[in-house]
């Protein structure tokens, strides 16, 4: 990451959180009303290769006793989402709390979306290059892959039919996608993705990588 695009993601995340304070504050009262506690969801991510974090989040889902809840969220999760979670999760207001992740410098605005460690040790070499580009709240494959991922996810019944669509369908695809961010990154192109991200509207020139 340049000293410019960290000066830009350090001021950019201070006025959205302050400017956006009302909100988390209701989002999270809301959570806490509606759900009870925790109102956060903790992961850990990596940053670089053997360099982890954890990732904030309002939480989604209800809790489970599952020791080793790990994986991405398939089918088979899906009926642990909360009603406040699926609004959340459409609006993309429970990634509210990584603003906190950018001021520490774990992620930037835009890059590839950091990945859970047990993928990084499954898929090293691939992940190494991904990884050169400082993770994102956005990126060029959030805003094409997404909702195609999502998809996908959505069919699998268990979590073995979800780890199998994962990691041979949406972690080649994603990295492809992230290699191409990485070859045009700019300020220009950070500022369509997050644009994108906001407001939801697909410019022409990205449609070709769906």
């Amino acid at each position: 990451m340049t000293p410019a695009k960290r000066i830009s993601d350090l001021l950019l995340a201070i006025t959205l959180t302050l400017l956006l304070l009302p909100l988390i504050v209701g989002v999270a009262l809301t959570i806490l009303i509606r759900d009870g506690r925790p109102i956060l969801f903790g992961h850990p991510r990596v940053k670089t290769p053997g360099h982890n974090f954890t990732l904030w989040k309002f939480r989604t889902m209800r809790p489970t006793r599952v020791v080793k809840d790990h994986g991405v969220s398939g089918g088979h999760k899906r009926r642990r989402i909360t009603s406040t979670g699926r609004f959340l999760r459409r609006t993309r207001l429970d990634e509210m709390p990584q603003l906190w992740n950018v001021i520490r410098g774990d992620i930037s605005f835009v890059g590839p979306r950091p990945p859970d460690p047990r993928y990084v040790k499954m898929f090293p070499e691939l992940y190494a290059e991904v990884l050169r580009s400082r993770p994102g709240i956005t990126g060029l494959a959030t805003v094409v892959y997404h909702k195609t991922e999502d998809e996908l996810l959505a069919t699998c019944k268990t979590p073995q039919q979800t780890e199998a669509v994962y990691t041979r369908v949406c972690v080649p695809r994603k990295a492809k996608l992230d290699l191409i961010y990485a070859e045009n990154r700019n300020l220009v192109f950070d500022t369509i993705l997050i644009l994108h991200t906001v407001f939801r509207t697909l410019p022409l020139h990205l449609r070709k990588w769906r």
